[in-house]
């Protein structure tokens, strides 16, 4: 097994139809990239044994992220199964005690639990129709990574425009903030509507971005996670102070 040595602040996503589309985009990548995502979405069309050739077989960190939302027990039993695989960051749902449940069931193994605050593909006439309590939406994310630290989560899944503020949290000290609605320049949205650069992101004091549909729709993968690379090492994404 060959470690990578990538600049692994970048998490690709593959969120693509199966584990051999997987590593189909893995090979074209190659050396370029040394964090990848799974997805939920991969979950039924191979992604735990994707996740393993990736883990074990060509030493790339992984992120699981199931999102996990259910009683404490099953969510304590599902962390503890799946921190069997030994891989890097799982989600879950950022409620107090699906954070606390999935921090018992990982025990001690290293995988980092991430707590999701709000999801970007979200604002705040998605959480009217789901019943969620007035706010700005900044607010309650900021308020729900606060709780989800303070209750044992590793870290916390947050809009880029939303990573200073939880930055700024006296919870936050040492932990990961990593953040998806990421769009390089002139990159189409697609359904993400809380979005930045990679640079502002960082700079916001992230300390991962999640990038997928830019490198796994361009025309050629390799050259589009390139130049991600090479915004992520430019000034603009020096971090700030908060």
């Amino acid at each position: 097994m060959s470690q990578s040595t990538a600049d692994d602040r970048l998490i690709v996503a593959l969120d693509v139809p199966n584990a051999l589309a997987g590593l189909s985009l893995a090979d074209k990548l190659g050396d370029a990239v040394s964090f990848y995502k799974i997805g939920l979405g991969m979950l039924t069309t191979g992604g735990l044994a994707l996740a393993n050739e990736l883990k074990q077989e060509r030493g790339k960190r992984i992120f699981l992220d199931m999102k996990l939302f259910d009683i404490g027990a099953t969510v304590e039993n599902a962390v503890r199964g799946l921190a069997q695989f030994n891989l890097d960051f799982l989600t879950v749902h950022g409620d107090p005690h699906v954070v606390r449940a999935a921090a018992e069931g990982k025990g001690d193994a290293d995988t980092k639990i991430l707590a999701v605050t709000i999801l970007t593909s979200l604002d705040r006439s998605d959480l009217d129709a789901g019943l969620i309590k007035p706010g700005d939406i900044t607010d309650l994310v900021q308020e729900r990574a606060g709780l989800a630290l303070s209750n044992g989560a590793d870290g916390v899944i947050a809009s880029p425009q939303e990573a200073a503020l939880i930055r700024a949290l006296p919870e936050a000290e040492g932990k990961l903030i990593v953040t998806p609605g990421v769009r390089p320049a002139g990159a189409d949205l697609g359904d993400q509507k809380r979005v930045t650069t990679p640079a502002d992101a960082i700079a916001n004091g992230a300390d991962h971005v999640v990038v997928g549909r830019p490198i796994w729709k361009a025309a050629d993968p390799r050259a589009a996670t390139e130049s991600i690379l090479a915004e992520l090492s430019s000034a603009q994404a020096t971090r700030r102070n908060h």
